[in-house]
């Protein structure tokens, strides 16, 4: 170990004074080793001889801290002096002759030059190379200090124990230096070096992150002091000076200067900076962190700050207390709310909400108005839902020109057009799914319109789309019965009908077919129709699964419309007509950070509820609304969407596997926890501000809660839905509450796909199980590895966690079920997507979707798929009464790159050049399956849905 090395003092040639560094030496010993072995300074040396360095290294300065004096130090001739022993002792005489010859070389040097020139041990052995230098951020140059790059990657290693090693990553850092790299070149090749050792262990991850922090405090507070209190400070003292910048600039609305500021400064807590991980950090770097001219001019607390008091803008009683109120619950991760909030709350135009849902009616003036719409929607960072089942079917008669339409199929490819032509708020092209009535005549070239085959005039490859299925259908499926195609002019009220009511008018409309009355229809198998709907969603990923009749039943708003379809991402389920767009306001709780001692904080949890119900009630009033329809939708019914994440981290606190009955138990209490907290907010908000304008006559007001309206759907199928109706908290407080103050929202729960703002607070996506346990993410900010920390921990707890392990994690595709080393219990704990029987997520969604008045975005997985299973899953699905589901993921076309390992030494064949099984049978389109169903294209960042984020 090095004694005492900062006291010392080294006299340099000309009486100049410095404190010792050994990094010094270590880098001349190191280039001394390159010229002999005639490596360039980019080119790593062996790993035997970087392992013997910080050996000589030290045994150089423990040799001159005995001959140091305390007062005049030890001249730096001397330390040369103790270098060429050292290299001889070690019995390297050809590197110790090189460096003899190189001193004698500098001495000539200096001495034809009569003056010191100041050239530093660290200087290339070989030739005259200049030193590298530095580009500060106005312009200077600065000579390149290998101390200090060392002392920064120290100090980001702090407190880690010998976990993280500051000089390998410094070796790592000095393969990217270049004459003239700026400062944040050179910040980035730090993280660079960091991220790429966080397979080995997650502490690199926070590495990487206090390097981030860095960079981000570098821009907006300037040269942010090292000392902690410093830095707390001037955090602190600059938050005024960056909404005075911010106003000034047009970034931030003036509005902001209404707040007691110094009450709101001193609200800030700088420490929950290290609450991010690193990727979290580089995507609100990338992304959300205001910026003028390239320059961030938020940190991280500044942020949710700004987006607090933008929430809390038009608060009539202390606004500065709820800001700060909403910055603690933001600030902590316990909540999230989605991203178009976090981007433009506080500005300008605050365009706050998620999720747009319209219908299209059949005439053109309409048709190309919702086209529109969606470009305007879109435009601002929403994510749209289209209704098309009115839209007269192909070779229908159109009476104003006595011709045939095209049906729905033409103006179809126009909405996938437009939303390529316009993109989300200038950051992506715009995200739209339409919706199809699986009566309608042209349904079965809607289920083709992904596939990459066929007349390119008649597919849309940019835009989802989705079955709107009635129970009707599935019965009829059952029952190996006929199903009857329709051109909707034809049976014009079916669009408006569910239930029952459907079903009796579907049948009298078939009866007419028979009699003449109609004859413009087609007559398929249901069967085999229900086969090519799956077929094709193996294929293509597309159409979604969703369900048109548990969606209306369930509707706490069926007095005053009918559910068309749902979003973009599934979950959101509002009335539509030529009048109202539905608008959604988006928001998640962190489910992990209410798991306190391995059990759900019921207390937490209903006050991070109650907050959150307030911030996405705020959100409609303060909303900036691109369109009339949207407003007076949003205005009339303030439909919420609150939903959780972290799911399967909420699990593994406690100990639970995703595929077991603890788990559908969790999910069940959980949801009935938030659904309980989330009914009752709102309720204590109507009766602060009124119910909304619809509330006279809906569920809500008739005495129906979600987990009754499961009974009504049960009863108007005429199915039994398998899932028991078992309650744990007392609900006559909350039905007590409602008739005494009524409803502020008429909808309030829906659960996103949270691919984006999860990553921000890095945890597990929604409701998704694990997807694997080390895998590389990528998205807009480039790829990351992914590392299951929780893992890491356990087996690190019974000494499992070694570079074996990790190759072995790497080999099976990040999954632990075939590695002999880990023990069974974790195996079943740590089962990843593909793994988890699909019935456990269906059986967990089932339990969550008696308690939710909307839906949920449910990925379904699967292995190995084939025509039975695909069946098998998505019937028990629509039994269990689910409303909707999302994507699809199969294994069966491709697998996903992942890094590079040595097979050999496994002496088997890798698992992804193994043949898959095959789709049973499903008859599949392998250009259309290749391209689209992929387990990597998971809802992430770099997926199209952000809206919903």
């Amino acid at each position: 170990m090095i004694r005492a090395q900062t006291e010392w003092i080294v006299t340099k040639r000309g009486g100049r004074k410095a404190s010792f560094d050994a990094s010094l030496i270590g880098r001349a010993i190191s280039n001394a080793f390159r010229a002999e072995l005639n490596l360039a300074e980019n080119q790593p040396l062996d790993d035997e001889i970087r392992m013997e360095i910080p050996e000589m290294v030290e045994s150089v300065a423990n040799e001159i801290a005995s001959a140091a004096s305390s007062e005049s130090g030890i001249e730096v001739e001397k330390i040369q002096d103790v270098v060429e022993m050292t290299l001889m002792r070690q019995g390297h005489y050809r590197i110790a002759r090189r460096y003899i010859v190189y001193r004698a070389e500098r001495a000539k040097l200096r001495a034809l030059r009569a003056t010191d020139d100041l050239v530093e041990e660290s200087e290339t052995i070989k030739s005259a190379t200049p030193r590298f230098h530095v580009v500060l951020m106005d312009g200077s140059k600065v000579a390149f200090d290998e101390s200090r790059i060392l002392a920064r990657l120290s100090e980001a290693c702090r407190g880690l124990g010998d976990i993280c090693s500051a000089e390998e990553l410094l070796e790592e850092v000095m393969r990217s230096i270049f004459d003239g790299i700026s400062v944040g070149e050179l910040y980035r090749a730090m993280i660079l070096a960091a991220r790429t050792r966080i397979e080995c262990d997650p502490a690199y991850d926070t590495v990487a992150s206090r390097l981030m922090l860095k960079i981000i405090y570098n821009d907006a507070l300037g040269n942010a002091p090292a000392d902690v209190d410093e830095l707390n400070q001037l955090y602190v003292d600059r938050f005024e000076q960056f909404l005075s910048d911010g106003i000034e600039a047009k970034r931030l609305t003036p509005d902001l200067n209404k707040f007691d500021l110094k009450r709101i400064s001193d609200a800030l807590k700088p420490e929950r900076d290290h609450l991010f991980q690193y990727l979290g950090l580089q995507a609100i770097f990338d992304r959300y962190l205001l910026h003028i001219d390239g320059r961030r001019i938020e940190t991280p607390q500044y942020f949710w700050m700004r987006v607090s008091m933008g929430l809390a803008i038009q608060e009539s009683e202390d606004a500065t207390g709820r800001a700060i109120e909403f910055y603690n619950i933001l600030s902590t991760f316990r909540f999230t709310s989605a991203t178009p909030t976090l981007f433009n709350s506080a500005t300008l135009h605050p365009q706050l909400s998620s999720c747009y849902l319209s219908t299209v009616n059949d005439d053109l003036d309409h048709i190309f108005k919702c086209v529109a719409d969606n470009a305007k929607l879109s435009k601002w960072a929403g994510g749209l839902g289209n209704d098309w089942t009115q839209i007269r079917a192909t070779n229908s008669h159109i009476n104003g020109t006595n011709g045939q339409s095209q049906g729905v199929i033409p103006f179809l490819k126009v909405v996938n057009d437009t939303a390529v032509a316009v993109n989300q708020g200038g950051k992506r092209k715009g995200a739209v799914c339409s919706y199809l009535e699986t009566w309608h005549m042209d349904v079965e070239e809607f289920l083709d319109l992904r596939k990459n085959t066929g007349d390119d005039r008649r597919r849309t490859h940019d835009m989802h789309t989705a079955n709107w299925i009635p129970d009707l259908f599935m019965r009829r499926v059952r029952e190996d019965g006929d199903w009857t195609l329709f051109s909707p002019d034809s049976v014009p009220d079916l669009h408006d009908l569910y239930g029952h009511a459907f079903e009796e008018r579907y049948v009298e409309y078939e009866k007419m077919t028979e009699t003449g009355e109609i004859d413009f229809f087609r007559r398929v198998s249901a069967v085999e129709l229900w086969r090519k709907m799956l077929t094709r969603l193996f294929e293509t990923g597309h159409p979604w699964i969703t369900w048109k009749d548990p969606s209306n039943l369930r509707s706490p708003q069926d007095h005053v419309g009918v559910v068309h379809s749902s979003n973009l991402c599934t979950e959101i389920l509002l009335n539509t007509s030529r009048d109202e767009t539905a608008v959604c306001n988006l928001g998640s709780v962190n489910l992990k950070l209410h798991i306190v001692d391995g059990q759900l904080d019921l207390g937490m949890l209903e006050e991070t509820v109650r907050t959150a119900m307030r911030m996405l009630d705020n959100v409609i009033d303060i909303n900036y609304y691109p369109t009339p329809e949207a407003r007076n939708s949003n205005t009339s019914h303030r439909p919420v969407g609150l939903g959780v994440m972290g799911f399967q981290d909420a699990l593994l606190a406690q100990g639970i596997s995703y595929a077991s009955m603890q788990a559908v138990e969790f999910a069940d209490a959980s949801m009935e926890a938030i659904s309980y907290f989330a009914i009752l907010a709102s309720s204590e908000l109507a009766g602060e501000r009124g119910s909304y304008g619809s509330y006279t006559g809906s569920k809500w007001d008739r005495g129906l809660l979600p987990i009754d309206t499961l009974d009504l759907h049960e009863k108007e199928r005429g199915y039994p839905i398998e899932v028991d109706r078992q309650t744990r908290l007392d609900w006559q407080v909350v039905r007590d509450a409602i008739a005494q103050k009524g409803m502020r929202n008429s909808n309030v729960m829906a659960i996103a796909p949270t691919a984006t703002i999860s990553t921000i607070i890095g945890v597990s996506q929604s409701i998704e199980p694990s997807y694997k346990h080390l895998y590389v993410k990528s998205n807009l900010s480039g790829e990351f590895t992914q590392v299951n920390r929780q893992l890491v921990d356990d087996l690190k707890e019974r000494g499992l966690w070694d570079p074996d392990m990790l190759e072995a994690l790497k080999y099976y595709d990040g999954s632990v079920s075939e590695i002999d080393r880990i023990p069974d219990d974790l195996k079943a704990r740590y089962l990843t997507a593909f793994e988890v029987d699909p019935k456990w997520v269906i059986e967990c969604a089932a339990h969550r979707q008696k308690w939710i008045d909307m839906g949920q975005s449910l990925n379904l997985y699967l292995a190995e798929p084939s025509g039975k299973k695909l069946n098998e899953m998505y019937m028990l699905a629509w039994e269990r009464g689910l409303k909707t589901t999302y994507y699809l993921r199969t294994l069966a076309a491709t697998q996903v790159e992942k890094s590079t390992v040595d097979v050999n030494k496994f002496g088997i064949q890798p698992r992804w050049m193994k043949s898959t099984s095959a789709s049973g049978d499903i008859q599949v389109d392998r250009e259309a399956a290749a391209t689209l169903v992929t387990p990597g294209e998971s809802c992430n960042l770099d997926g199209d849905c952000e809206a919903c984020q």
